[in-house]
């Protein structure tokens, strides 16, 4: 578990994606988180799931990623769609700590939470994927929709912008923007201080909400995820993958005026 590191707050686990100061995600990334979330769901009241405090994720491992070919891609991205089934679905409360930037993927991960903590300040936070010639991942759009309005998710989806901290929480996208030191206390007050009694109903609720969504997507998942590899695959999709890929590791996200 080395890329996902575990910390111990009493009833609280806080789990912090640790894979440098991006925290990209890629096939490992994905095994170590979906390993982690899976060890602790019956050893405590709740979880908070964190980053770096730059980046709490920036999104998927472009340069790793395209390197692979068709099946292999559909099995990175299988498993990537596992471990978000795997957190969304969790029989607890859970939290997202952001204390960095957090586009596309990054964003993907905050939804499987059902509270989100962002810091103050010039970080960017959304789904961009459209930028890049592809759709909203099926899940993405789907947890989306169940914390922002039906306008505000297409005009996420549809033009892709990524958005300061107070645009997201206007929409509801985020709970509270907070100093970035308190971010990760917050998330962790949060969940500890929940009334034992409302836990049982949280669990009851969660699983219904996650039975209907895994229902639904399971029965076309072949299908949609056909579809999104085709977009992947497509030869101007991929040049605007690979020309993304080349800053990949020197992207300058706004506070970086003097980098």
């Amino acid at each position: 578990m080395a890329l996902v590191t575990l910390e111990d707050y009493d009833t609280v686990a806080v789990l912090r994606m640790n894979n440098g100061v991006t925290n990209a995600i890629g096939p490992a990334m994905v095994e170590d988180l979906l390993f982690a979330f899976r060890e602790i769901k019956d050893c405590y009241k709740g979880v908070v799931l964190a980053g770096g405090n730059k980046f709490f994720s920036i999104g998927l491992n472009l340069p790793e990623l395209l390197t692979m070919g068709r099946s292999e891609m559909v099995a990175f991205w299988t498993r990537f769609e596992d471990t978000v089934l795997e957190i969304y679905g969790l029989p607890m409360p859970t939290a997202c700590a952001i204390a960095g930037h957090a586009p596309a993927a990054g964003t993907i991960l905050a939804l499987t939470c059902d509270f989100r903590f962002i810091a103050a300040g010039r970080y960017l936070i959304g789904l961009n994927e459209i930028k890049l010639g592809l759709p909203v991942p099926y899940l993405a759009t789907r947890m989306l929709r169940q914390v922002v309005s039906g306008h505000a998710a297409k005009v996420v989806e549809y033009e892709g912008e990524l958005m300061m901290p107070e645009e997201a929480k206007i929409i509801g996208l985020v709970d509270e923007v907070l100093p970035v030191e308190e971010v990760e206390k917050r998330a962790i007050e949060k969940i500890s201080k929940l009334p034992p009694q409302n836990l049982f109903g949280i669990k009851v609720m969660k699983q219904c909400r996650r039975d209907e969504l895994r229902t639904q997507f399971l029965s076309e998942r072949v299908s949609i995820n056909e579809a999104f590899m085709d977009c992947w695959f497509h030869p101007s999709v991929q040049s605007l993958l690979k020309e993304a890929s080349k800053t990949f590791w020197l992207q300058k996200m706004p506070e970086d005026k003097n980098a």
